[in-house]
């Protein structure tokens, strides 16, 4: 198994994230090749007060970003999981 803070990268703390909180979903950052069941290890080693219900994953698309020329670049894409806790909560701040 992969070390669980390689597949989870960070927190996210955003206006939609905060409301999902109230009804024990969480939003995180996570690496690009990490799998459900891999996350679900994960978020169950950094946390080991809460059990994991299930996980969604959204792939991000990187924005397009003008450059000081007429070219465009992107930022990298990267990966989304929500996840739902049967029992407990993460305090996050």
């Amino acid at each position: 198994m992969k070390d669980p803070y390689q597949i989870v990268k960070t927190v996210m703390i955003t206006e939609k994230s905060t409301e999902l909180s109230e009804h024990d979903k969480y939003c995180f950052k996570v690496a690009k090749q990490a799998s459900k069941p891999e996350i679900k290890a994960a978020v169950e080693a950094i946390f080991p007060e809460v059990r994991v219900a299930s996980v969604n994953v959204i792939n991000m698309l990187g924005k397009k970003k003008r450059l000081r020329t007429a070219k465009y670049g992107r930022r990298p894409d990267w990966k989304k999981a929500v996840v739902t806790l049967s029992e407990g909560s993460i305090d996050l701040l």
